[in-house]
């Protein structure tokens, strides 16, 4: 973990307690992967990437575009492997897709043909448990208040609205982990702003472990326990950096504004300006 020198830091935030987060834990060592061109070379994606995800703990993956942050979501999620490394879930090796990591992409990717409430009991009748557990789509519908819109179609909501929904089907599954791949990144920005707070919400009523991919600075300090800053690809992580303020978060505090700066600058964007040298 980095710290910044010198910058003035209100209350922390106190670590997930143990006894209410007992799973959820991340281990991602030495991971390499490499793509292959079209034209038949191969292409390093992801550079010996090392660091550990605590139980219950918000982690935000930022970088430059094409760095490879998605790629180590998919990897995570076992919708791909590496070519090397090691990563695990509790302990266990991840070999696969599983119902204990959640996926949420940009696109909600809801199934037009269904109805909401359809759309997110899919998950528990994939699983065959959807009679056991028909109940927890109420449940869950009413975790991301959209209980009265059960009968409605992906047509008839906003992009807010099925967003929400595409979280409440991927928590239905009551994964140890929720993988977020710039899941806010199609919505307007006051949308935006509500749906970070709904995912706080949900993430302090489920102590679950998130980790999001994200461009957004701004939305990685207000979000995230601890944000991992990735260089151009090959990726490699720069830097791990706390976030310690206390939710809820001021944007406009200097402190936040300062932190947020500093990872700028790590992204070589920093903003700084130069007068132009010219004469008269």
């Amino acid at each position: 973990m980095v710290g910044l020198p010198g910058l003035s830091l209100p209350s922390v935030a106190p670590p997930p307690n143990p006894e209410e987060t007992l799973y959820g834990v991340i281990r991602i060592e030495n991971v390499v992967k490499s793509f292959i061109h079209p034209d038949g070379a191969g292409i390093m994606a992801l550079n010996g990437i090392t660091f550990t995800v605590a139980a219950g703990e918000f982690i935000s993956l930022i970088g430059p575009s094409g760095c490879g942050k998605s790629t180590l979501l998919r990897l995570i999620a076992g919708l791909d492997t590496a070519d090397s490394g090691t990563l695990e879930l509790d302990g266990a090796a991840i070999a696969g897709p599983d119902s204990e990591r959640g996926l949420v992409f940009q696109n909600p990717l809801l199934f037009p043909w269904l109805n909401l409430h359809d759309n997110v009991a899919f998950g528990l009748k994939a699983r065959k448990v959807y009679r056991e557990q028909k109940d927890d789509v109420e449940t869950f519908l009413h975790l991301v208040g959209l209980e009265k819109f059960g009968k409605a179609y992906p047509h008839q909501l906003s992009g807010g609205m099925a967003q929400r929904a595409s979280l409440a089907r991927a928590m239905i599954n009551q994964p140890r982990v929720l993988l977020l791949d710039e899941p806010l990144g199609a919505l307007d920005a006051f949308t935006r702003m509500n749906m970070q707070d709904e995912i706080l919400r949900i993430r302090q009523e489920k102590r679950i472990t998130m980790i999001m991919v994200t461009h957004d600075v701004d939305e990685a300090v207000y979000l995230s326990d601890r944000v991992v800053v990735m260089s151009p690809g090959p990726a490699k992580i720069e830097t791990i950096l706390d976030v310690p303020f206390s939710r809820p978060r001021a944007r406009s505090n200097p402190d936040f504004l300062e932190l947020r700066s500093s990872i700028l600058k790590i992204l070589n964007y920093g903003g700084q300006i130069k007068e132009p040298a010219y004469s008269i």
